[in-house]
């Protein structure tokens, strides 16, 4: 029996293959990711799902080095600028968390790893993204 996946977010789709999906405002086009009353650039209240390319460039990032008991740090939080225009905030992964090895405008995609696995044995699945070529 193949073990059971659910993806940690709402806007994480792990079928047919893992991709985000936003809400698009009907108005303007803007995007957001989770429920929305109104869009936080025109009012509007019309949304429709909108899938988000998987590669993009890293528009900016912070090494993290503090965080909740538990986890791990250093780590690289990011936004990720995908290929069509949308900003995603996730971490980068894949790269050591190092100025030196970590840069602006690199090309990263969209990669999905095991979060945590419940007592019935579920698979939990988180995003982030990592640099090209890793």
């Amino acid at each position: 029996m193949a073990t059971q996946r659910i993806p940690l977010v709402g806007y994480l789709v792990l079928e047919p293959e893992p991709h985000l999906v936003a809400q698009q405002c009907d108005g303007c086009g803007a995007r957001f990711f989770d429920r929305r009353n109104a869009c936080g650039s025109c009012g509007g209240r019309d949304f429709e799902p909108a899938p988000v390319a998987k590669t993009g460039h890293l528009r900016a990032f912070s090494i993290v080095h503090r965080a909740d008991p538990g986890v791990a740090v250093p780590f690289v939080s990011a936004i990720v600028e995908t290929s069509d225009g949308t900003t995603v905030r996730a971490n980068l992964l894949e790269v050591e968390p190092d100025p030196a090895e970590v840069r602006l405008g690199m090309e990263v995609h969209l990669v999905t790893y095991p979060a945590g696995t419940d007592s019935e044995g579920t698979e939990c699945v988180a995003f982030g993204f990592a640099p090209v070529g890793a």
